[in-house]
C-alpha cells in the first residue's frame, strides 16, 4: 500500500479478446487460412497470426455471421480493443486480416461488402528498431566456442549478424542451402519466396566449424543445419532462448533477440555503404519504403557522433 491507502501501481496486462466463435463462421475461417497456406503458401506462422487476429473479430460477432457485421461494428471493434491496451501497429495488422478474409468471402462464399475499406487504426508513436553498436556486435559474435554446442551458437550468431536473416529463414536451412564455393546461403523467406544472401567470411568459418562439429554428432536430422544435443533441428524458439543466454554471457546489456541482429546488420550496412538498394535485397524486403526506417537509424548514429565530437555542438558548462 501507499502513503494515500493506494495500492501501487502494476503493468499493464496484455489486452484481452473475446473467445473465437464455433460452428459455419468457423468454418469460414478455416477455408480461408487454407486457401493462405495453400494458395498464397504464406507461412505457418503467417497463417496462425491471420487466424488469431480474424478470431477476435469472430468472438466480438458472437452469434452474428461475419456477413452480418457493419463498418459501424468494426470501429466499435477497434474501439474497444484499442481501449484494452492494443496499440496502432496491431490494430492495423488486424485489420488488414480482417480485409483479406472479407475478400476471400466475396470472392469464394458470395460475400457482398467489405466493412473494413476505409476504416484506419489509430495512430501510435513511431519506435525505430533497436540495434546493436559495432562493437557490441562484434563482442557478441567472437563467443569462446570450446565445445559442439558453443561453435553451434557461433555460427547462428555470425549467420544472423552477417547475413541478416529473419528467425525463421535461419530456423529452416538445411546443409546445403550453404554454398561454400561463392559464400552465400539460399533462404526461403515471406511469401516461400527463396532469394540468395551473402555470407561474410568470419560467418563462413564459423559455419565450417559448425558443420565439422555436426558430423560428429549422432543421429543428425540430415535437412536441418542447425541441430541439438539429440541431433534434431532447433526451433525458432530454441534459437531464440540461445541467442538471449550467449548475449548475457558476452556481457550485453541490451536484451538481444534475432530481429535486433537483422537490424544491426542493417543498420550497419547502411552506415558503410548507404546503398539502401542493396540492403533491401539481401532483407528480402517488398517494398523500399520498409528499408529506410534504417536511414534513420543509420542518421541517429550519426548524430551521436556529431554531438560528441563536434565542438560547436556541445552544451556550455555552467
Amino acid at each position: 500500500m501507499t502513503a494515500g491507502g493506494r495500492k501501487p501501481a502494476t503493468a499493464k496486462q496484455p489486452a484481452q479478446v473475446p473467445a473465437p466463435a464455433s460452428g459455419p463462421a468457423q468454418s469460414l475461417l478455416q477455408g480461408y487460412i487454407d486457401h493462405l497456406a495453400h494458395e498464397r503458401r504464406l507461412a505457418l506462422h503467417t497463417t496462425t497470426n491471420y487466424r488469431r487476429d480474424i478470431e477476435a473479430l469472430l468472438g466480438f460477432a458472437g452469434d452474428r455471421p461475419p456477413a452480418k457485421l457493419t463498418v459501424h461494428d468494426i470501429r466499435r471493434c477497434i474501439a474497444q480493443l484499442h481501449g484494452r491496451g492494443l496499440d496502432g501497429r496491431s490494430l492495423a495488422r488486424m485489420l488488414s486480416a480482417w480485409r483479406g478474409f472479407y475478400n476471400y468471402l466475396a470472392r469464394d462464399h458470395g460475400g457482398t461488402q467489405n466493412p473494413c475499406v476505409g476504416i484506419r487504426a489509430p495512430k501510435s508513436a513511431k519506435r525505430l528498431p533497436q540495434a546493436l553498436s559495432p562493437d557490441e556486435a562484434r563482442q557478441l559474435v567472437e563467443l569462446d566456442a570450446t565445445d559442439p554446442l558453443a561453435v553451434r551458437d557461433r555460427a547462428i550468431l555470425e549467420l544472423f549478424y552477417s547475413s541478416g536473416l529473419r528467425l525463421a529463414e535461419l530456423a529452416g536451412l538445411a546443409p546445403g542451402d550453404v554454398n561454400f564455393s561463392d559464400a552465400t546461403v539460399r533462404v526461403t523467406g515471406k511469401g516461400s519466396k527463396t532469394r540468395i544472401v551473402p555470407v561474410g567470411s568470419q560467418a563462413v568459418t564459423a559455419l565450417r566449424a559448425w558443420l565439422t562439429a555436426r558430423g560428429g554428432m549422432p543421429q543428425v536430422e540430415q535437412d536441418a543445419l542447425f541441430v541439438g544435443a539429440q541431433g534434431r533441428r532447433l526451433g525458432p524458439r530454441a534459437i531464440q532462448g540461445r541467442v538471449r543466454r550467449r548475449a548475457q554471457q558476452q556481457g550485453i546489456a541490451a536484451r538481444v533477440h534475432p530481429h535486433m541482429l537483422r537490424h544491426s546488420f542493417a543498420s550497419h550496412v547502411l552506415q558503410s555503404s548507404s546503398d539502401l538498394r542493396a540492403v533491401q535485397e539481401m532483407l528480402g524486403h517488398a517494398s523500399i519504403s520498409t528499408t529506410q526506417v534504417y536511414t534513420q537509424l543509420d542518421y541517429q548514429h550519426l548524430a551521436k557522433i556529431y554531438d560528441a565530437a563536434h565542438p560547436r555542438a556541445r552544451r556550455k558548462e555552467k
